[in-house]
């Protein structure tokens, strides 16, 4: 892969984050707010490219790799707009504007005291199909990553067939493929979708898949995944799904057809499983001398201890761009997860996605000193810490 001019392709959902400044004191109802037939006095606004696209593209740029951009947005103000704040950052000549598509936005209401409110319109992710992306940048291209196909309707219909077509053209270019995912919006077509079909067509075409543990947990088995929350008082299932689950997870898609897999675990780290050397060497990516190091793997690194939390939102993103940045970068497969933790964990410090972000010499000389978080499931098991390496493994 050497000589490629572009590092990664970052193609799926893209918008336009719209965020109202909010000047009121500190208030416990959003009702004292928002009043029916009243006024309220705002501040500045301020506009964001939002979506995967931009959360995971910006944070690959911030690491200092090259990265173009394949989205669809609509042909109107908030499109160009769209694509006018994401052209700092990368290539944008594969993000199509298409006239008569419905613009895709998000206002981002997040008064003082308040957990945020998100109003969200699709639009033209909802159409996005394999025919919207420009597949000739990917022949000089090292990786492809697409993200949040989950809330992307049209690559959903006839299970997934749109999705495969993407991967195998992908594939097709010579790339290593790279899928992230995020968990349906209720009531949508991905919500209702056959998952376990659309994984089996789809995964022998991706080589890393890095949904959270949340996001398999649904895709997989919604069923349990609901009586777990409702069990649990609506909370996230994190601290509820068992060490060998989290095996069982990452090996029923190891068999689906994928290389690697990452599962995102917010507080408890990254969990890591591979395949073996045969699937780990048709990523196209090691030398044969270093397969070995990636094949059969199971690994969890614990996540770094955090000071201050500003905001959680693509959160996720970063910490897999902080993998894939890593991977092209040839590291090992502790460093990548670790990269992978940092970078989510410098996330959360910021007041938006990527605003936490450090240069990638600052980052990887950071993590020589932070301090992980416990993983207390994973005492009296047959995983085992490494205490040079700061990891558990088995």
């Amino acid at each position: 892969m050497a000589g490629k001019s572009i590092d990664v392709v970052v193609a799926g959902y893209l918008c336009l984050d719209i965020h109202p400044g909010f000047t009121n004191e500190p208030s416990n109802e959003i009702a004292s707010i928002l009043r029916p037939g009243g006024r309220h006095r705002m501040g500045a606004m301020s506009f964001a490219a939002g979506g995967t696209v931009s959360h995971t593209g910006i944070a690959l740029k911030r690491f200092g790799l090259t990265v173009a951009f394949a989205a669809k947005v609509s042909d109107d103000p908030i499109g160009r707009t769209t694509v006018e704040l994401l052209g700092t950052q990368g290539d944008t000549a594969g993000i199509s504007s298409t006239k008569g598509e419905t613009a895709s936005y998000t206002v981002v209401l997040s008064p003082a005291g308040i957990d945020r409110i998100l109003l969200h319109c699709p639009g033209a992710n909802d159409t996005f199909t394999a025919d919207d992306i420009d597949y000739s940048p990917l022949q000089n291209a090292r990786f492809f990553h697409l993200g949040s196909p989950t809330r992307m309707n049209a690559l959903l219909k006839k299970q997934g067939t749109e999705l495969e077509k993407i991967f195998t053209k992908a594939k097709e270019c010579g790339v290593v493929t790279s899928m992230d995912i995020s968990l349906p919006d209720p009531g949508s077509p991905g919500e209702r979708a056959n998952w376990h079909t659309i994984y089996e067509r789809t995964l022998p075409h991706v080589d890393i898949f890095s949904p959270s543990i949340e996001e398999a947990f649904f895709t997989l088995d919604p069923g349990e995944y609901l009586v777990r929350k409702e069990t649990h008082g609506g909370a996230k299932i994190i601290d509820h799904v068992s060490p060998s689950e989290y095996s069982s997870i990452a090996a029923t898609y190891i068999a689906m057809g994928c290389a690697v897999v990452v599962l995102k675990a917010g507080h408890l780290g990254c969990y890591l499983r591979t395949a073996g050397p045969e699937r780990i060497e048709r990523m196209g990516l090691l030398k044969a001398d270093r397969i070995e190091e990636w094949a059969n793997r199971e690994i969890w690194c614990p996540a770094f201890k955090v000071d201050r939390v500003a905001g959680t939102e693509g959160v996720g993103d970063s910490a897999v761009a902080g993998f894939l940045a890593a991977l092209v970068k040839g590291y090992s497969p502790t460093a990548c997860l670790k990269c992978a933790n940092c970078a989510g964990s410098m996330s959360l410090a910021g007041s938006d996605p990527t605003s936490g972000l450090s240069t990638w010499e600052e980052m990887t000389s950071a993590i020589k000193t932070m301090e992980t978080e416990a993983v207390p499931a994973l005492g009296n098991t047959e995983w085992w810490w490494d205490d040079e390496e700061r990891v558990w493994t088995r």
